[in-house]
């Protein structure tokens, strides 16, 4: 890929993949369990910690399903 030039194209095509999966799953996880604006103006603490949360975990699901899945792809 890097030969045919490709590899840039392609990278950039997962970034935004990844972007969005981690945008629809924060999204989802929060609407879930109720991580709101209202719980961010009333205990932005409290809010903080939730999304930190949220996101560690949509992470987690983004690296298993894009990036780890290419990875063993690229080794067989």
């Amino acid at each position: 890929m890097l030969l045919a030039e490709n590899l840039w194209k392609h990278l950039a095509k997962i970034d935004e993949e990844c972007n969005e999966m981690m945008d629809k799953l924060v999204g989802q996880m929060a609407g879930k369990e109720g991580v709101t604006e209202q719980l961010k103006s009333d205990n932005w603490l409290c809010w903080l910690q939730k999304m930190k949360s949220i996101r560690s975990r949509a992470e987690e699901v983004v690296l298993h399903d894009l990036i780890y899945s290419l990875l063993v792809l690229f080794w067989f």
